[in-house]
């Protein structure tokens, strides 16, 4: 999924004289914008020493007593200690780095929490894929062992009766018996490239958003895998340079409309070491994004077609392999894929599932046998994240926008459907993360004016006490005596209602006119516009408002938080509505008095990018600058499930694809243009910025341009992001 980023860039001030004959108001030149005096701030406060980073609190984990968390304590060594979620109180120090000369990088818990993983020398392989040399602490005995030798491991996960650890290495799947330290390799034809098993491929990682693809079931006797068969998905080859001749990295990377890997699933059966293969049957090219399994030790296996507009979850035999459907849903435009992780099993075998079938994302109550009980939420709000059920005392948790698309709160609400609950009063970004036991959870709030808080509060939302509340972040905000957001809306021609915020200088004077810089992402299901603190993000283009400038983002059609119709309009046609929408936002911060019309800039990243190229190319009578970042410039060139989602294939809507990509829209550019790229982009490739050249220079286009060897998608690592928002800064002093 191409993701928004955190961006930000500022710039130096220099001294012109003022036009004295500007009327009726006075207009900022181009030159003036640079006479503002600069903040008590710099680039490198935002982006190299961290002045400004929001605090947290580290590997902190709900225990399963419901009562007590667990979180790391650093150091040289770092350990892992107890607290009382009510008091704060430290009960007890878990593990001590120190004691085992082991320095870790993360930690998990077994079922019963008697056991440690403890990773170490961790390494990304995709955006959300690692793999580390695994240790198993046994804390009971205070024993430290390796997990296995050799390659490093992914996942490595306890069966639920804690005797046996699954783990994926080298592309096969693998489980070791506690007991007698036996290593049994479920899979032996794992290859790099080729054949995947118990973890998923890139797009599979990418845009389904699973990196793990086995679980283990309830009674410990069985284990279920995917196999990605990617032999026939066609290779993508990045260079990275440094030594005499550049290494080439190679990986497997299917483009809209071309072959995806073929995924098999299978059940293992510990006692036997025979596995047993799932028939999915036939759905045309298709797409298996999840596995579950019951309380009862049934399988479900989720299957999607390739439009992703169809979802069946498939209960499979674990003696047959045979499956029957469950559940199956379909929808006029896309099955949304955050519905996926959002299926919750009760104990009888009821589960709840999350749909947009009336309209916006609502949770369901279904029976064991895939009937559907009742609709638990209703109403013209989306439920953004459903956290789950307490069976015990009837209810579920979960969080909506049904206040504003710009809030989001937390409710808990009877499984029989009765009134909601609101546990937190605050109005910003709320979100909860309970414990097992639900008496309990952690809460994080924010919004414009307020860094994070971290809380603990109990079942009914009340405050227990404060872990992190970033008051220091927050004096050094108000003593900056910095502006705040403004958030507005409007109405375009066609009476479509947008959301968008602004920041103006502190110095602001109504009597001016001042130039604009437009942030845009704006894809499907996202959205800028949010009453929550946006970190180096905020800090950035509070920067720019003292400079001079009007900082503002407008929400268009096809982001998230307003239902269906809203986010989902854009189908078959990205960016044809996202950009006439930024267009009309740019036409209606141009029609104040205070806004110097004739400049106004917009920028983004990715899918931003995407979006501030088209929109110069096809309105350079309303944009005269823009920057674009890792932009998608033929949405050909990007991968088949987050494309095809919105688009379906090429070669079923050649138009939707070529009528909106900005590769075909370089005739249009008039204005200023900066394309920048990293060259080790694994995710939207180099690809789209050098065929994108090659049309401007066809075109006898003149543009500016930033290259990153060897960076990925973010574009970040030792003084990277420095480098690149100091170009951006000299290139809007200069053009805006």
């Amino acid at each position: 999924m191409i993701k928004r980023l955190t961006y930000l860039f500022c710039f130096i001030a220099l001294f012109v004289a003022c036009n004295s004959q500007s009327s009726p108001q006075e207009t900022i030149p181009q030159e003036q914008s640079q006479t503002y005096t600069a903040p008590d701030f710099t680039l490198e406060d935002i982006w190299m020493n961290g002045r400004f980073s929001t605090s947290g609190v580290w590997g902190m984990n709900p225990m399963k007593d419901g009562q007590s968390f667990s979180k790391i304590e650093r150091g040289q060594y770092p350990s892992i200690a107890k607290y009382d979620f009510a008091t704060g109180n430290k009960l007890t120090t878990i593990f001590d780095g120190a004691d085992h000369k082991l320095a870790f990088d993360s930690y998990e818990f077994n079922d019963d929490e008697s056991k440690l993983f403890l990773g170490t020398g961790t390494e990304s392989i995709y955006r959300r894929s690692t793999k580390s040399q695994y240790y198993v602490y046994d804390i009971a005995n205070d024993e430290l062992s390796k997990l296995t030798d050799g390659a490093k491991q992914s996942f490595p996960t306890f069966s639920p009766d804690n005797t046996k650890i699954a783990y994926v290495q080298q592309n096969d799947l693998f489980y070791k018996d506690l007991v007698n330290d036996n290593i049994t390799a479920v899979t032996t034809n794992g290859k790099w490239n080729h054949i995947i098993n118990g973890q998923s491929d890139w797009v599979y990682e990418e845009e389904f958003m699973i990196t793990k693809a086995f679980a283990w079931s309830p009674d410990s006797e069985k284990l279920s895998y995917f196999s990605f068969d990617e032999s026939g998905v066609k290779q993508f080859s990045m260079d990275y340079f440094g030594e005499l001749y550049p290494e080439a990295y190679d990986f497997k990377y299917p483009k809209a409309g071309e072959d995806n890997s073929i995924v098999s699933t299978y059940i293992y059966d510990i006692a036997s070491q025979e596995k047993t293969e799932i028939e999915t049957g036939n759905m045309g090219d298709v797409y298996f994004p999840r596995m579950k399994w019951t309380p009862s030790n049934e399988l479900i296996v989720f299957k999607m077609n390739r439009h992703q507009n169809e979802i069946q979850l498939l209960k499979a035999s674990e003696e047959t392999g045979s499956t029957t459907v469950l559940l199956e849903e379909s929808n006029p435009y896309y099955v949304s894929e955050d519905v996926l992780d959002e299926m919750e099993f009760l104990s009888d075998g009821r589960f709840l599932w999350t749909s947009e079938r009336d309209g916006f994302k609502h949770v369901y109550l279904y029976s064991s046998s895939g009937e559907m009980i009742r609709q638990i939420t209703d109403g013209d709000y989306d439920v953004t994240s459903l956290y789950g059920v307490d069976e015990e005392n009837n209810m579920i948790f979960y969080q909506a926008a049904k206040e504003s698309p710009l809030n989001r709160e937390v409710y808990s609400q009877p499984l029989s459907g009765g009134e909601a609950t609101k546990l937190t009063s605050e109005d910003g970004m709320n979100s909860a993360r309970f414990t097992d036991s639900f008496d309990y959870f952690i809460h994080n709030y924010s919004s414009t004016t307020q860094p994070t808080i971290i809380t603990v509060r109990d079942r009914q939302g009340n405050e227990v006490r404060t872990l992190e509340d970033n008051e220091e972040l927050k004096k050094e905000w108000s003593n900056l005596d910095l502006s705040e957001k403004e958030f507005f809306s409007f109405n375009t021609v066609d009476g479509q209602s947008l959301n968008g915020w602004m920041i103006k200088p502190s110095n602001f004077d109504e009597n001016k006119q001042y130039p604009v810089l437009m942030f845009v992402y704006g894809g499907p299901g996202s959205q800028t516009v949010l009453n929550s603190w946006a970190n180096s993000n905020y800090w950035w283009h509070a920067y720019m408002a003292e400079q001079g400038y009007i900082v503002a983002s407008v929400d268009n059609r096809g982001t998230g938080a307003r239902g269906q119709e809203f986010k989902k309009m854009t189908y078959q046609e990205l960016g044809k509505y996202e950009v006439e929408d930024q267009i009309a936002a740019a036409n209606h911060l141009g029609e104040m008095d205070f806004i110097d019309d004739s400049r106004i800039g917009i920028w983004g990243w990715s899918y931003g990018g995407y979006m501030s190229s088209l929109a110069l190319f096809k309105a350079n009578d309303v944009f005269s600058t823009a920057i674009a970042v890792a932009p998608v410039t033929n949405w050909r060139y990007y991968d088949t499930i987050y494309t095809e989602r919105y688009m379906r294939t090429p070669q079923e809507n050649a138009g939707g694809y070529d009528d909106n990509s900005p590769i075909n829209h370089v005739e249009g550019l008039e204005g200023d243009y900066l394309l920048v790229h990293g060259m080790a982009d694994d995710n939207v490739h180099f690809q789209n910025t050098v065929d994108l050249i090659s049309a401007l220079n066809a075109a006898g286009k003149q543009y500016d341009l930033a290259i990153y060897p060897n960076k990925n998608h973010g574009i970040y690592g030792g003084n990277t992001r420095y480098h690149l928002f100091e170009k951006m800064t000299n290139f809007i002093l200069e053009n805006l």
